[in-house]
């Protein structure tokens, strides 16, 4: 099978895994490849996420590299098994490749934290909000791309909906909670649906008011997306130029950081729900 010219974030990420396991144990790729009987350049495109490893050569691997770790080796083999039937395939080609490595993010994630300074986390925003926020993107895109947009966008919504729904927690500010995207009929809908959203099981909404002061980072949209175990977490933050994954150790520590100090300076659920209605009252 040839490999893959534009690999998913998942794919990046297994490979990226495997690269970390290798090292970690001092094995160079030319033994990966002799333990694996492939030549050396199907590591490469192993590591680099365009070319498929097979669950037996991956615990193969594992097991020669001291890697113990039974839940992550089956975490990873997961991974590998994956097929590309998710629903965010019918969109491949038609949209960018991070909206759907997005999607396919939030479908595998076991609990998300999301920090919005901006505009409503995407996961609970209505058709018409979303269309407003797809329609201020520069440069212009036309009106049948964000319409396509903003139907991907209320198709990962069922994810929270799922039987094996991860839970989810929306921290926004309140300049996400007072910018009118749309105008303020949408505005006032969007805020009524939070509040619909945030009396869900495993969903939580808790709001920073401007009056608790400074809070951390440059202000994007940061989503914390756990995995099966804390190795495979990851964290997505949306920029101009669309989508970064990050997932290196430190990385996580400090987004982690990040959303603990925003959820100490946010309101409790109760009284978030109160300050969101007491907003959506001004409107």
């Amino acid at each position: 099978m040839p490999p893959k010219a534009v690999p998913t974030q998942r794919q990046r990420r297994l490979g990226h895994e495997l690269r970390r396991i290798r090292v970690a144990a001092g094995m160079s790729a030319e033994q990966a490849a002799v333990l694996l009987g492939v030549d050396r350049g199907k590591i490469s495109y192993m590591e680099s996420g365009v070319r498929n490893i097979s669950a037996e050569r991956l615990r193969t691997l594992a097991q020669h590299c001291q890697c113990d770790d039974e839940k992550y080796v089956a975490a990873l083999v997961e991974m590998a098994s994956a097929g590309t039937q998710g629903w965010w395939e019918q969109y491949r080609g038609a949209l960018p490749q991070g909206m759907l490595d997005i999607a396919e993010l939030e479908s595998r994630a076991i609990h998300m934290r999301a920090a919005c300074t901006v505009h409503i986390p995407g996961l609970l925003q209505t058709t018409d909000y979303a269309f407003a926020v797809f329609r201020a993107v520069l440069p212009d895109l036309p009106e049948h791309e964000v319409a396509l947009r903003t139907a991907h966008r209320s198709r990962r919504q069922a994810v929270l909906a799922a039987e094996s729904a991860p839970t989810f927690t929306g921290i926004v500010h309140e300049a996400a909670l007072r910018m009118q995207f749309g105008g303020p009929r949408v505005a006032r809908a969007q805020l009524e649906h939070l509040l619909d959203q945030s009396e869900r099981d495993g969903l939580t909404v808790l709001a920073v008011p401007f009056a608790h002061g400074a809070f951390p980072g440059a202000g994007q949209t940061v989503l914390y997306a756990e995995g099966p175990t804390e190795q495979l977490d990851t964290v997505q933050i949306d920029n101009s130029h669309g989508p970064d994954f990050l997932f290196g150790e430190a990385e996580l520590a400090k987004y982690r950081a990040h959303l603990d100090r925003l959820e100490d300076l946010a309101l409790s659920a109760d009284r978030s729900r109160d300050f969101i209605h007491a907003i959506a009252r001004e409107l």
